[in-house]
């Protein structure tokens, strides 16, 4: 440390310079000292005025969304896919996915040839957030925060506590709506336009970060229409406003207050707020939360077409001006794609006006569409622009259904807990979002316990167990006839992968 003093005279003469500046008055030490208060000022400069006017900006949007913003407690069994409390974590290296793989297990793909699951721990309890959007009762908030049938309590601004008469809830896209009963005239919050955003805008990100509730915190809309593979119906915001565990389900508002997303997820290394956070758009959460409260589930509409990204060099071989558009790589029979005459190469530009620049938007603008109506659809074909009309039927249930996290019964769940395994049946469609041929069938592995007899084996999530010793595995009625027979003795899998099979021993004893 430097002790060095200098001479009092230059100290006093650098202070005395310092004092003024700041606009303080010393006289006679004996008098004290005569400030100059506030009001006696002079006027503002323009920075601090701007800094001042965007600060009451905080303030309104603040105070607007903060009494509709409630905690919410779910005493269930562990979340999915969830990191450090309640946050979805995006796997590190999660790179260059192709899109037609991403409905189906995107958290288990990281560019590597068996990637392992994160090894999150199971909760008895959950703590996240969501903002009251009808004075009746009813809250918008996340999947992940209420899911797993167990009890939701909500938690309101002025202490008062209620249990969820209903929750229903969409993994496709993370969002559900909680009713509670008993409270009337709740103050509901404003919801804005979330396609009214632009990349720069001030937003605020309120919740309850770690149990501490009523929180709010600023930053900006960093992009726009992200996809991050968490989720199957992905058009994220990402925002560096900070969001924590315990912020899920929680509004991200605009600076008059209005609900522009709600917080989801962040991008993260150590469990925490790293700048990169992601909010569900308000006009797709109101979508979805609309026919969830009025019909339990989501409707979706279905065009029947394999697509993925077109990218530079795929571009210049299909004769493209620009890079973008929907690739189609198969159309299913019997579909409206079929139907309309759209053949596997071709780049869908346009749905009903809306120019489409990747598959991510093409899924967005078709599942909103309204079924059995004639829409206008556009595609470049081998250079030439192509103009379809169609009429899209509803999305069938098998296809519905191909979450993870629903395709799993409870029961298969708890049956094979032994092996430390969670299972499904392998579909078609499965097959071949997994990149793999059908077969004679098997049976997916949907998850793995750390620490379990399935992953000291080597055993991970999307691998298809197609044989136990010389019996076939057809169904999880087969995989569990196999497991029954061997009894204790060790079990002898064969497993595939997209680049391959190979045989994995499970030694029990």
């Amino acid at each position: 440390m430097n002790t060095s003093r200098r001479p009092f005279g230059r100290l006093s003469a650098a202070f005395a310079v310092t004092a003024l500046t700041a606009g303080l008055v010393i006289g006679n030490q004996s008098k004290g000292i005569s400030w100059v208060e506030a009001s006696q000022g002079q006027e503002t400069p323009a920075p601090v005025a701007s800094a001042q006017e965007l600060s009451s900006a905080f303030r309104h949007a603040s105070s607007a969304v903060l009494p509709a913003v409630v905690t919410i407690s779910s005493k269930a069994g562990p979340a999915t896919e969830l990191a450090d409390g309640n946050q979805p974590r995006i796997p590190d290296g999660f790179k260059g996915l192709p899109e037609e793989f991403r409905p189906f297990f995107k958290r288990y793909f990281d560019g590597q040839e068996f990637p392992q699951p994160q090894p999150y721990s199971p909760r008895s309890e959950r703590m996240g957030s969501g903002v009251i959007i009808d004075s009746s009762g009813v809250i918008l908030t996340n999947n992940h925060v209420v899911s797993g049938n167990g009890q939701v309590v909500v938690h309101l601004q002025d202490g008062r506590e209620f249990e969820a008469v209903e929750v229903h809830t969409d993994p496709k896209t993370d969002i559900a709506v909680v009713r509670i009963e008993g409270a009337k005239d709740l103050p509901a919050a404003v919801v804005g336009n979330s396609d009214g955003m632009e990349i720069g805008d001030w937003v605020l990100a309120v919740g309850a970060p770690f149990g501490l509730d009523a929180t709010v915190t600023a930053g900006i809309i960093s992009a726009k229409a992200r996809g991050i593979g968490i989720t199957e119906r992905e058009e994220f915001l990402q925002t560096d406003a900070a969001i924590n565990p315990g912020n899920s389900g929680g509004p991200l508002v605009n600076l008059r207050g209005e609900v522009i997303g709600i917080n989801t997820a962040i991008s993260t290394r150590g469990g925490g707020n790293d700048g990169v956070g992601f909010a569900v758009p308000i006009n797709l959460a109101r979508w979805v939360a609309d026919q969830l409260i009025t019909d339990g589930k989501v409707h979706r509409a279905f065009l029947g077409v394999g697509i993925q990204q077109v990218t530079s060099d795929l571009s210049e071989q299909l004769g493209l001006d620009e890079v973008s558009g929907a690739l189609v790589t198969d159309v299913r029979p019997g579909t409206p794609a079929e139907t309309a005459g759209l053949q596997a190469g071709d780049v869908i530009v346009e749905f009903d006006d809306v120019k489409i620049d990747s598959p991510r938007k093409l899924q967005s603008v078709v599942e909103q569409a309204e079924i059995e109506k004639q829409h206008h659809l556009v595609a470049i074909r081998d250079g030439e622009r192509m103009e379809f009309n169609l009429s899209l039927q509803p999305m069938p249930e098998t296809l519905a259904a191909a979450e993870p996290a629903e395709a799993v019964k409870e029961s298969d769940r708890k049956e094979f807990e032994s092996l430390g395994l969670e299972l499904s049946t392998l579909t078609a469609d499965m097959a071949d979002q997994l990149g793999m041929d059908l077969g004679q069938g098997g049976v997916v592995i949907t998850g793995v316990d750390p620490g379990s007899l399935a992953a000291r084996g080597g055993l991970q999530t999307g691998m298809v167990i197609r044989r136990v010793g010389q019996m076939v595995v057809t169904d999880l009625d087969a995989f569990r006839t196999a497991v029954q027979e061997a009894g204790e003795n060790d079990l002898l899998l064969l497993v595939s992968t997209a680049s391959g099979s190979r045989f994995i021993v499970l030694e029990r004893s």
